[in-house]
């Protein structure tokens, strides 16, 4: 009899455990503006936010990330949406593996966090065309971020099908999200304000029912504000700076809130890493939280840019400028997810700042990271062996005109050899390596302005290769949509055009392991390597690429970014979550040094090593 009472007793207590957590789940919060204050529940609430990118972080890691925002002290996190993750062809979405945005949100609220969410369809980033689809640029007489007629039609069919799976995660249907930003820094850009409100009804026509906000740096507040809209300025921490902009441009109200505080900045190829005095940035923060003033800072973690999905600057002072692979961005979480100085600074400064009967989760340990043993690679291919169907033409065409989004194209002809003379690639975008009968005669770099150089043709019919990398089409600008990419123009020989091209796309989207042999490519081309290796157990690592030349690495089908000997970055983040004991493969694109065959790793990042190349 005792035991069936208590066996009653602890099942009542479970019930009633499950109902209070169920109810709980289903507790619908409010979130509401004030004249000075944000209010969740008819409360003051000051955002502590942080922006991580779901496809910078693998979907593996995503609750780890969150769980080290809460031990800093974050209430939010931030996250853009990108158009071209989620729409990589038109009229073909994809929502699934670490394109799940809608499961990250779930996660985030999982683990206790609002989230910002920030699914214009500009994002800038330091991302490929700043989130826009490569297509876009094929819909003639298209112009993104105008009220031009296609622009809106494919912009609207991308937000509805955006809203069709995060609206209903809003505050006020009973999920996380707390406010939607609509466009992004437009001010930087234009200021018609007709554009932002079409902009406006676009976002409600898809379900974004609750909060929505602009935000734009100080000098573009004018032009990107729309009346009605809570503005957010970017990049000020001073509490009296921030009051006074957002009253001008909201009707002497706040909110005053700053979507984008920058604790340190992104990084180029051939450039120093970008770095900032941690305790500096502590103090800053101090000054805004302390004053009242809701943030998201950008980043709080950066995570890796893989694949082509890198982004570009250039402007008319200053050269383009590809942006590296790696996103650590000296943000308070490194690339790998662990803490830094930085970060255990600012948790200091958002816990003196928290009501005093608020404790945050202990810090977790430091991911463990491990150096592999060397790698040797014994199968071997270079690019004429890679060679498909080609496309024909009179002239070389853009990657965009044979619909190939990323990776390599390379163009062949047959010119008249016996002479010596000028080759000049006219608006090369972005890499060329230029091969005379299948061995490589120089590199130009859109970079350093080069277009031309100087060959000797042996007699007879030469064939003439140039294979063209695109780096990443540009993310901010003037030139957002001069965008084009491979061989722009066309190609000349002291002054006279090369006609009849064969064009050979490497996309490189998926990786065909069957073309590579166990034999020894020519060792004077691009070459595609492989191998594999074994693991008794997984950790982070790095792979150390200090004596390869330049390049893209794949393990275990996962495409981990680019290398280039020139830095700053000279090694890539390799997450253990990627890697499985037992049999890994690896696969390696090298462009400048085809006789390179070993790989060494270590157990941390150089991510500030520039080198003369």
């Amino acid at each position: 009899m005792k035991s069936t009472l208590k066996h009653v007793m602890i099942k009542v207590i479970l019930i009633t455990c499950f109902a209070s957590f169920g109810a709980f789940a289903q507790v619908k919060h409010t979130f509401k503006l004030a004249d000075s204050v944000f209010l969740l529940d008819n409360k003051p609430f000051q955002i502590i936010s942080g922006e991580m990118h779901y496809p910078r972080i693998p979907r593996e890691a995503w609750r780890d990330r969150m769980k080290m925002a809460k031990a800093m002290g974050l209430n939010t996190i931030g996250t853009y949406v990108f158009w071209n993750v989620h729409e990589p062809q038109k009229d073909q979405f994809d929502f699934s593996g670490n394109n799940d945005i809608a499961e990250f949100v779930r996660i985030a609220k999982e683990e206790g966090l609002w989230v910002l969410l920030r699914p214009s369809p500009y994002v800038c980033a330091e991302w490929e065309f700043g989130g826009y689809p490569f297509w876009l640029q094929n819909i003639k007489g298209l112009q993104v971020r105008s009220k031009e007629a296609q622009y809106l039609k494919e912009y609207k069919e991308y937000i509805t099908e955006i809203g069709k799976r995060l609206a209903p995660l809003q505050i006020n249907h009973g999920g996380n999200i707390l406010m939607v930003q609509v466009e992004n820094e437009y001010g930087s850009y234009g200021n018609d304000k007709e554009y932002l409100k079409i902009n406006e009804q676009l976002f409600k026509d898809a379900g974004f029912d609750g909060v929505l906000s602009t935000c734009d740096p100080v000098p573009a507040l004018e032009g990107g504000h729309l009346a009605g809209l809570l503005p957010g300025v970017n990049g000020i921490d001073n509490p009296t700076q921030i009051r006074t902009l957002i009253n001008k441009y909201n009707n002497g109200t706040g909110p005053y809130f700053v979507p984008e505080w920058y604790p340190a900045w992104f990084d180029w190829w051939g450039t120093k890493h970008h770095q900032v005095d941690p305790k500096t940035y502590a103090n800053k923060l101090d000054t805004a939280l302390k004053g009242g003033i809701s943030i998201n800072m950008y980043m709080f973690h950066g995570g890796t840019t893989r694949g082509f999905m890198n982004g570009a600057n250039y402007n008319d002072s200053t050269a383009y400028e590809p942006q590296i692979s790696s996103y650590d961005y000296d943000a308070p979480l490194d690339e790998a997810g662990n803490a830094t100085e930085k970060f255990m600074l600012f948790r200091e400064v958002i816990k003196k700042n928290l009501p005093t009967n608020q404790i945050l989760p202990e810090v977790p340990a430091a991911k463990p990271a491990a150096a592999l043993p060397a790698i040797t690679f014994t199968k071997s291919t270079d690019i004429f062996n890679l060679a498909g169907k080609p496309k024909l033409s009179e002239k070389p065409l853009t990657f965009e005109a044979l619909n190939q989004p990323y990776g390599f194209m390379r163009y062949s002809s047959t010119i008249k050899g016996g002479r010596k003379g000028v080759i000049k690639i006219n608006e090369l975008r972005d890499y060329g390596l230029v091969y005379i009968n299948k061995k490589l005669a120089g590199v130009l770099d859109r970079r350093l302005y080069q277009d031309s150089l100087i060959v000797n043709l042996p007699a007879g019919n030469v064939q003439l290769d140039i294979l063209v990398e695109n780096m990443g089409r540009i993310n901010f600008g003037p030139y957002l949509l001069k965008n084009n990419k491979g061989i722009t123009k066309n190609v000349t020989f002291n002054g006279k055009e090369i006609k009849s091209w064969k064009m050979y796309p490497l996309p490189f989207d998926k990786i065909d392991t069957q073309k590579i042999q166990p034999k020894v490519s020519s060792q004077s081309a691009a070459v595609l390597k492989s191998a594999s290796f074994n693991l008794t157990k997984v950790a982070d690592t790095y792979l150390d690429m200090r004596q390869w030349g330049k390049g893209l690495v794949w393990v275990n089908g996962h495409n981990l970014g680019k290398y280039w000997g020139i830095g700053p970055q000279q090694t890539i983040y390799l997450p253990a979550e990627w890697l499985k004991k037992g049999k890994n493969e690896i696969v390696v694109f090298e462009l400048l040094k085809p006789e390179q065959n070993t790989l060494t790793s270590l157990d941390k990042a150089i991510l500030n090593e520039l080198k003369n190349k």
